[in-house]
């Protein structure tokens, strides 16, 4: 006698025909978590779009002086930028005291990759997989000469205001006409 395993869709209770159409999907923080991450599984066509409706969200910490610990705040950028009133949020950030063995962050897993923060300046314009922010845009196109140097300096490509893909990723289509650079 043989077994059946008939697999679902934990978000929408479909069938899943075909395995490899399924995505696993772990969700590390959500409010109705209670005990940690959890892992469900979809069909990859109910995911589609899915990373254009991610937000750009900055995580903060308060250190209230007569508080017991940190407070964590998660807000959007955008609403976080314009608490800076004095400059601009990026030019804050950057002339910022930097952290050192600060208050840990969520514990990860063993092996697991530090998280590389692309609207760094000692990441900016590097390429990689997922999508544009609007800082690390900002900070390419008020520095590119220096993500540029840093870039060939670590043996990376450079961002090329001749590259159709780079200056459209990177909104320099002002730049490239100043310049004159013909595409």
């Amino acid at each position: 006698m043989g077994q059946k395993v008939i697999r679902f869709s934990d978000l929408t209770g479909k069938h899943v025909e075909d395995e490899a159409e399924l995505v696993r999907i772990v969700v590390r923080e959500h409010p109705d978590l209670e005990d940690g991450p959890v892992e469900i599984e979809a069909l990859a066509e109910e995911l589609t779009g899915v990373e254009e409706l991610a937000l750009d969200l900055v995580t903060f910490e308060l250190h209230h002086p007569d508080a017991d610990g940190p407070e964590t705040v998660v807000m959007e950028v955008s609403a976080f930028n314009r608490l800076a009133s004095a400059a601009a949020m990026a030019e804050v950030l950057r002339g910022a005291q930097r952290v050192t063995g600060g208050t840990p962050g969520p514990a990860r897993a063993a092996g697991a990759k530090e998280r590389i923060n692309y609207a760094s300046p000692e990441h900016a314009g590097k390429p990689h997989k997922g999508r544009i922010t609007e800082a690390e845009k900002q900070l390419v196109q008020e520095q590119l000469e220096e993500v540029n140097r840093r870039l060939s300096d670590q043996g990376i490509r450079t961002v090329d205001l001749a590259n159709p893909d780079h200056v459209a990723r990177y909104g320099l289509d002002a730049l490239a006409q100043e310049l004159g650079v013909v595409r």
